[in-house]
């Protein structure tokens, strides 16, 4: 049986989840934002932890953790055993719960990252991602382009109904802004017959 709920949706989700797909997108969104080897980094509604699995990969050991949050404990669980063998357990903090708020202190982050998971979350993601970052931290997130999303009736209902999905880059550099970053930049890129929008800002430098 199938949950209505998100973190059952996910739950249920975790085992067939599309890792090459959600690898590909990490890999972009990383490169785009360019996250410092030393940066505090959290990985929002991090799914089997694409995005932290890579980052971790290519950290010093010195580096902080990335901490990876997901409403999802199956998918907290498959990032787990992703990780094993690959890179130090130490190198990410596993946490399973709300992704918003973040469990960090005010302006305690560098970089705030969310891919592929931002239109479930909703606007008020981001109100917290400036409450996390420093000023002048960067935050890197990816949503559908509208144009070729095309979601099951299941996941539909999951959508949140106050982030625009965004038609262009232009759009989602727009809605950024909207949003308080400073310095959006988006660019659309290509995975077969799907296209995500990269999006990239900087935190401002007062309230």
């Amino acid at each position: 049986m199938q949950s209505a709920t998100p973190a059952g949706a996910f739950d249920d989700l975790a085992d067939s989840y599309d890792h090459r797909h959600h690898d590909e997108i990490a890999r972009a969104l990383i490169a785009w934002v360019g996250p410092g080897p030393d940066d505090a980094v959290a990985d929002v509604a991090c799914g089997a932890g694409a995005v932290s699995l890579h980052l971790a990969r290519s950290r010093p050991s010195t580096a902080p953790p990335v901490l990876a949050v997901d409403l999802s404990t199956r998918m907290i669980s498959v990032g787990r055993s992703r990780a094993a063998g690959l890179i130090p357990d130490a190198a990410i903090d596993w946490r399973a719960g709300d992704a918003v708020p973040l469990p960090v202190a005010e302006h305690s982050l560098d970089v705030v990252l969310c891919a592929s998971s931002l239109h479930f979350l909703g606007s008020r993601a981001p109100a917290d991602w400036r409450r996390v970052l420093r000023p002048g931290g960067r935050v890197g997130f990816t949503l559908p382009l509208a144009t070729h999303f095309r979601p099951s009736e299941r996941f539909s209902r999951l959508l949140a109904a106050d982030v625009p999905l965004p038609r262009t880059a232009q759009e989602a550099s727009a809605w950024a802004t909207a949003c308080g970053f400073t310095e959006a930049d988006s660019r659309v890129h290509v995975l077969g017959t799907r296209r995500v929008v990269l999006t990239s800002a900087t935190s401002p430098d007062g309230p």
